[in-house]
């Protein structure tokens, strides 16, 4: 077995969420959301090339050497897949590694609330899962696809950059698409989508107006719309969608929002109070008439007041969420407090 396979091994075996290989280091891995070195030596500049470069076929390094950057997905079998970024730096070549499960969670497994599965009975809109990197967004999204597949007779497409959770055709049919070998971008891949007769459309980011314009598009037009984007509370999430979209655009925009925006689930993983791992905290908002009318009349900031009103209906903020999980026991104090929205909460 290759160095790199055998180290990628190791990283799943012992439960690391990420390998990085680096000019000057040992390889390190990330356990339980901290960064831990590994005994191996430090690697030289010819070592982590060495490393990094085998395992690229030859177009991906031709790729790689004209523009000192690489996305893709390495699979060793009976192994698993994993998440690369190969990269040019200033010392050589380094390569972030992140481990994709083989198995696909279950929403109950993951411990998401019963509300998520009535956001997904809807036949047509727009989820949004958002969270920063590292947060578990693609597992989320990942049991939420896997539902649909269960419980649906319907067409999934789905754009990704790269594949990550390998989806075999249950009671759906479903079709993976990559950005890169299968597509020339995720606006493009939307905009194909709408003729390739979809009932659902995975949109594993979405980074421009483009993108953002033909998810809100797809969602108005009958299908449902599941995305990503990396933020932390949904007014921000609310805001950074309208905000892509020129001034003159606005009011058109902030009215399909309005229409198509079924809910939103913000995650972040904390580090639990007994070492042992990590757990989920969520922020979810469920977009009521109440709050279709604030996203209309530019009032983001006063969606939190409603998601509290609207606990009964699946709803929560995330400091409400990091309160009860420190009230038992599950993550300290500080912990909570360098993730909350409001600090003073989680003053001592």
């Amino acid at each position: 077995m290759p160095e790199i396979d055998k180290l990628l091994k190791m990283a799943k075996d012992i439960g690391a969420s990420d390998l990085h290989v680096s000019v000057g280091a040992p390889p390190i891995l990330r356990l339980h959301g901290v960064l831990r070195r590994t005994k191996h030596p430090p690697l030289s500049a010819e070592q982590s090339k060495s490393l990094i470069m085998g395992l690229l076929t030859p177009d991906q390094k031709k790729e790689f050497m004209e523009t000192k950057e690489l996305d893709l997905c390495y699979e060793i079998p009976e192994v698993g897949r994993f998440r690369t970024n190969v990269l040019q730096q200033r010392k050589g070549v380094d390569a972030a590694f992140r481990v994709i499960p083989s198995d696909i969670r279950s929403i109950d497994d993951l411990g998401l609330p019963s509300v998520i599965k009535t956001l997904l009975s809807f036949r047509q809109g727009l989820i949004l899962v958002t969270g920063a990197a590292g947060t578990g967004k693609t597992t989320s999204l990942a049991a939420m696809i896997d539902y649909l597949n269960q419980t649906r007779r319907e067409h999934i497409i789905t754009v990704e950059d790269p594949i990550e959770i390998l989806h075999t055709s249950k009671s759906c049919h479903v079709t993976q698409r990559e950005v890169g070998p299968h597509t020339n971008g995720f606006s493009i891949a939307l905009r194909a989508a709408l003729r390739e007769d979809p009932d659902i459309i995975l949109v594993g980011e979405m980074r421009d107006l483009e993108t953002m314009s033909m998810a809100i598009t797809s969602a108005e037009t009958g299908h449902l719309v599941l995305a990503t984007l990396h933020t932390s509370s949904a007014p921000r999430t609310i805001n950074r969608v309208l905000d892509v979209f020129p001034s003159r655009q606005q009011s058109m925009i902030r009215a399909m929002v309005s229409e198509s925006l079924r809910g939103i689930m913000c995650q972040q993983l904390v580090p639990r109070a007994d070492g042992q791992g990590r757990v989920l905290a969520l922020e979810i908002c469920v977009v009521t008439p109440a709050i279709s009318n604030l996203i209309r009349e530019q009032k983001a900031f006063q969606i939190p007041s409603q998601m509290q009103i609207g606990t009964h209906l699946g709803m929560q903020l995330l400091d409400d969420h990091l309160e009860s999980l420190v009230k038992t026991g599950f993550i300290t104090r500080q912990e909570a407090y360098e993730r909350a929205n409001d600090k003073k909460r989680f003053v001592a």
